[in-house]
């Protein structure tokens, strides 16, 4: 069984999730270590690659978005250490693009 990936958060996250209800915070925290510690670099009805984003972040090209109801997950993957680098969360409201809320 192949090991699971480790989650490393950027600060940019930490200060995303400083403006969260704690309720909000509690749901994403759990999505995430749930869906992003096996197999993150694999597309569901929840994750999907992002092909063409340039993000305004640090990050490992391809960039993954990881949907929690009305938030986004923004990560990278990296498979020769098997971490999962957490680099944004957004609310994304129905009306702007993925990458206007960036």
């Amino acid at each position: 069984m192949r090991k699971s990936f480790t989650l490393v958060f950027s600060e940019g996250v930490k200060e995303d999730f400083a403006g969260l209800r704690a309720y909000d915070r509690q749901l994403l925290l759990g999505t995430i270590e749930r869906q992003l510690t096996h197999a993150p670099n694999v597309a569901t009805k929840q994750r999907k690659l992002l092909h063409h984003l340039v993000p305004p972040f640090e990050a490992i090209p391809p960039i993954w978005q990881l949907r929690v109801g009305v938030f986004r997950i923004f990560y990278d993957v990296s498979e020769e250490e098997r971490r999962v680098y957490v680099r944004a969360a957004r609310r994304k409201p129905p009306h702007l693009k993925t990458e206007e809320i960036l």
